[in-house]
């Protein structure tokens, strides 16, 4: 957890310097209901039986606002290989590619003031699962997952163009061990991200 804190606290003061300052121009520019995030991201896969290693991946994402309050966003990272654990023991590995469509509800919120905005949302989860070598090949997983996805989060404005971005997700993902009745493998993880928010 330590390493965890540390990991959102170094992200955040990245994200500080990197952000360019806000310019006449940029003032003026008109809004887009584009926007864009890049995250990195902590993947914490549920403790079970079959363990499925945790994983920091990349995150690009991208987002639509419907309005002030309603937004719909696409989670997208490069495929990922996990090694695999059963009772402690290494048994192969797999890759999965784990795309999430997401709407967003942004309440209105100035507690923090104006550049604090917060969300919450909910969505679905499509994983595609492929190039298992479990087992020494005598077990295959389904190909593909389909399952719930929710999360908070908040922007935090540096200027009209960018953002910093915290966001917790849970994400359901679980296949069924062909050849094996009765095991299954779930990531299910909890997704950890910090990163940068780019408006159009």
């Amino acid at each position: 957890m330590t390493n965890l804190k540390s990991f959102f606290a170094s992200a955040i003061v990245a994200g500080l310097a990197l952000a360019p300052a806000v310019n006449a121009a940029e003032a003026a520019a008109s809004s887009s209901p584009w926007s864009v995030r890049l995250r990195a991201t902590y993947l914490d896969a549920v403790d079970q039986t079959v363990k499925v290693e945790d994983k920091l991946i990349p995150e690009f994402d991208i987002d639509y606002a419907f309005n002030d309050t309603w937004s719909a966003e696409l989670v997208l990272t490069v495929p990922q290989e996990h090694d695999v654990k059963l009772n402690g023991a290494p048994i192969g590995s797999f890759k999965h590619l784990p795309p999430t469509l997401l709407l967003q509800y942004h309440p209105a919120c100035e507690l923090l003031g104006k550049n604090f905005r917060p969300y919450v949302g909910a969505g679905v989860n499509f994983t595609l699962i492929f190039d298992e070598t479990l087992a020494g090949g005598a077990v295959k997983l389904e190909n593909y997952s389909i399952g719930p996805a929710g999360q908070v989060g908040f922007d935090w404005a540096l200027n009209d163009r960018w953002a910093i971005n915290v966001d917790l997700k849970k994400i359901l993902i679980g296949s069924d061990v062909k050849g094996v009745p009765g095991l299954d493998v779930n990531v299910d993880p909890l997704c950890y991200s910090v990163g940068l928010t780019y408006s159009f």
